[in-house]
């Protein structure tokens, strides 16, 4: 390589995959130490070495070491390579986990990525891969990146703590970005969702929509919420049950809440009906919050404008989450890009929280390994 790229330096264990991931796509190489260098188990905790084999099986030529102790990390990005794929899942975190970094870097392959996720696609930490297809997806058409191939499918459900769930990513590749222009989300124009229950009765999913509906009927007659209760292989390793709840807008943004129950052995049992409304609240603070992306797929949106032809992109958002805040500094050091950042005043007519207009210009990033046919 002519003229060595920085090495950037960072420490601590916080944020490692959004330093792996625009490690990857900027090419630069990264060295992290001090991860969890004070604690009585220091070093990567088993997901985060599972994420960074993940990395590896995605990239050709990528370069990574680890001291003994675990407490300091190197890696050279190799380049995206794609194709079709496996991977094991660490079931302490759910494959949303793994997901929302492959969501970013998908459209960048060389081949077109086709991965199998195996582990937990439901769990309280993580966004579940339910929210992700309903959020995600319709985000990355806007950016031009659809087509038949573009589709999540979920095969099996687990539930933590022993999970058993797998699903299929599938995303083409993409040689350019389209800049978007995205700031007014319109009004809320219907609400779809899923109650799902595994190796519990099914109708643990019937309590949890009718709870649901109580809350939601009062603002909207256009709801729809589906019972999923997979049984036998397909139901995972563990009990459990849960709601997603998506909302959409007149112009196509799309706004999600989710909960699951609490994993079997751990906490209070949870009621169905408790569960159901305390969703349906979450989502109706989602629909406050506002903005064009919700809060989990902020720095989805954030980092696919960046990536963009050298053009203007706009998008409203809601109030910034700390780890979008925290994105939007590694964006700068990795991409040198810095957004305008305005914040709206709610206006009469949209009640709601502030809204924050975000605004840059692409930095014309090219998928070079894109292979020309």
């Amino acid at each position: 390589m002519a003229g060595e790229t920085q090495c950037l330096s960072y420490a601590g264990c916080n944020f490692l995959r959004q330093r792996l991931v625009l490690a990857t796509l900027s090419g630069r190489p990264i060295k992290i130490r001090k991860i969890r260098a004070k604690e009585e188990d220091p070093g990567i905790r088993d997901f985060e070495a599972s994420f960074i084999r993940l990395i590896d099986k995605v990239t050709n030529g990528s370069r990574i070491e680890i001291n003994q102790t675990g407490t300091t990390l190197y890696y050279q990005p190799g380049l995206l390579y794609g194709g079709s794929l496996e991977h094991d899942c660490s079931p302490t975190r759910g494959i949303g986990y793994y997901l929302e970094s492959l969501l970013c870097l998908a459209p960048f392959m060389k081949h077109p990525l086709k991965i199998v996720l195996r582990g937990v696609t439901n769990d309280q930490v993580d966004p579940s891969v339910d929210v992700l297809k309903a959020t995600a997806l319709p985000l990355l058409k806007k950016f031009g990146i659809d087509g038949k191939s573009l589709e999540i499918k979920i095969n099996r459900r687990g539930m933590p703590p022993k999970g058993g769930g797998e699903i299929v990513f599938a995303c083409p590749v993409r040689r350019v970005l389209q800049p978007i222009q995205f700031t007014d989300p319109g009004k809320i124009k219907r609400i779809r969702g899923t109650a799902y229950s595994v190796r519990v009765s099914p109708q643990m999913a019937n309590r949890i929509v009718e709870s649901a509906r109580s809350i939601l009927n009062k603002f909207l007659p256009d709801i729809y919420i589906y019972t999923d209760h997979m049984k036998g292989v397909s139901s995972g390793k563990s009990p459990g049950f849960g709601l997603c709840l998506i909302a959409e807008t007149v112009n196509g943004s799309v706004l999600s809440a989710e909960l699951a129950s609490n994993p079997q052995g751990q906490g209070a049992a949870v009621l169905p009906e408790e569960l159901g409304q305390n969703c349906a609240k979450l989502l109706l603070e989602e629909v406050y919050r506002g903005g064009c992306v919700d809060s989990t797929n902020q720095s989805l949106a954030l980092l696919l404008m960046t990536l963009g032809q050298q053009d203007v992109s706009k998008v409203l958002l809601g109030p910034l989450s700390p780890y979008t805040i925290e994105f939007l500094r590694h964006l700068r050091s990795f991409f040198q890009i810095m957004f305008k950042i305005e914040t709206k005043a709610p206006e009469e007519e949209y009640m709601g929280g502030e809204k924050v207009l975000m605004t840059c210009v692409g930095t014309g990033f090219s998928n070079l390994s894109k292979t020309i046919r």
